[in-house]
């Protein structure tokens, strides 16, 4: 796995950490920036598909 570097403002890695720990949905900071990449990539593949830019593998 790659290890990337990022700047964040800080409001919104504050919002970032409310999701984050014990009483959180994700178990670190680094699992909850996975899921939200993944998550953009879902919906620009939606929108990729509903205007045709997809192409078949």
């Amino acid at each position: 796995m790659s290890k990337i570097s990022v700047e964040v403002p800080d409001e919104l890695l504050a919002d970032l950490d409310e999701h984050v720990g014990e009483d959180g949905k994700f178990v670190n900071r680094s699992e909850a920036i996975r899921a939200s990449v993944r998550k953009m990539l879902d919906v620009l593949d939606e929108i990729d598909e509903r205007h045709g830019r997809l192409q078949d593998d």
